[in-house]
């Protein structure tokens, strides 16, 4: 509860707590009530019976919660929400044309979000409890938060057409963190931001994604697909994968928003790493678990383990199309994981049919499992 001995008002502790979150690293800091965001909850239960969801139950099990701050926590009565820049030095899209390499999304090329923004934040909630007395949660992704709605309310930007947050200041390029507390905090102002009749992330998304503006498939998400997505990725998304291998950045690179985001403000912390800014598709293809494990060391990839990486980089193996990469996908042919054999031998069809058909009869007799068989007989 909020020590009686605090007697600094709402409005002077509340801009004493933006400058602190700057100093801590934070670009943009906003302040919502808990009640900011009603329409929120029909909006998630509308979207989560239309199945665009697809496996992510998680979202389904805690709907209720995720609905409003109150339902997570009762005692809410203001939700700080909290942007760091993660604005990238380079194109995203550079390399979606470049022979024998990956493309890994933007955000996931550095260190741990999770860990930069969650330290930065637990940092400020000891700095308000401090200045103030109160009680406060503290939240960066992994709970049951629509943290995108309440960034809305505080003032932070809009839902864009893509469905993720638009900043003024910083584009696309922001990671989210939010601070519930039982103080009054002085509430920010809505952002009326508007995409207008810009449709530039709806026509850039190379799976067709979207529905309808403001509207997303998570189905139909190579972000989706390549991260949540534990079973082999469906034919009908292969081809138009390309080279993404973890998330896909499209939509968000060509945002016009982006001219005014600065890699200046963004944290060094997220500075793309060497191994991940430009990866060799061969050199994904040959990790084991123990390979894994070393190159993606405090990268949020590591969550995904070795299988699905390994897949992800056969579909892109397959698509790029490289004679030195046939040694590579051939000695997937026989890995432990029916994920990884099912995207070799599709890989393998991509890239040396005659060499597939040569393999095929032996290869379905042999095969134990119906969704690489599925893969040998299509």
């Amino acid at each position: 509860m909020p020590d009686p001995s605090h007697h600094i008002d709402n409005k002077t502790l509340t801009a004493a707590l933006k400058a602190e979150a700057r100093r801590l690293g934070f670009v943009a800091c906003g302040v919502a009530p808990a009640d900011a965001t009603p329409q929120a909850a029909a909006r998630l239960a509308e979207w989560l019976a239309s199945g665009a969801h697809g496996d992510m139950l998680w979202m389904e099990d805690r709907a209720e919660q995720r609905g409003s701050p109150a339902a997570l926590w009762p005692e809410v009565r203001s939700v700080v929400m909290l942007g760091m820049s993660y604005a990238p030095a380079e194109d995203p899209l550079r390399l979606a044309d470049a022979a024998g390499v990956a493309r890994i999304s933007t955000y996931a090329q550095g260190q741990d979000y999770h860990d930069i923004v969650k330290k930065a934040l637990k940092a400020l909630a000891r700095w308000l409890v401090d200045q103030a007395g109160c009680d406060l949660k503290v939240f960066v992704d992994t709970a049951p938060v629509m943290e995108k709605p309440l960034a809305e309310a505080a003032g932070l930007g809009w839902q864009g057409k893509h469905t993720n947050l638009v900043s003024r200041d910083h584009g696309s390029w922001l990671f989210l963190g939010a601070i519930m507390t039982t103080l009054a905090l002085e509430p920010d102002g809505r952002h009326r931001g508007s995409c207008g009749s810009c449709d530039a992330c709806q026509t850039a998304c190379p799976t067709a994604a979207f529905p309808a503006p403001y509207r997303i498939d998570a189905r139909r998400c190579i972000s989706y697909l390549t991260i949540e997505n534990k079973g082999p990725i469906p034919r009908e998304f292969r081809v138009a994968m390309g080279n993404r291998i973890y998330g896909c950045d499209d939509c968000l690179a060509v945002c016009p928003w982006n001219k005014f985001a600065s890699a200046a403000a963004a944290n060094q912390a997220f500075a793309a790493r060497a191994e991940l800014a430009v990866p060799g598709i061969a050199d994904l293809l040959g990790l084991d678990d123990a390979g894994f494990r070393q190159v993606f060391a405090g990268s949020p990839i590591k969550r995904i383990g070795r299988d699905r990486m390994v897949r992800n980089a056969l579909i892109a193996a397959g698509n790029d199309g490289g004679a030195a990469l046939r040694a590579p996908i051939a000695a997937l042919l026989d890995d432990p994981a029916p994920i990884v054999r099912g995207a070799a031998a599709w890989a393998l069809a991509r890239i040396d049919h005659p060499a597939f058909l040569a393999e095929r009869d032996r290869r379905l007799a042999e095969e134990g499992d119906a969704s690489v068989r599925d893969e040998w007989g299509a």
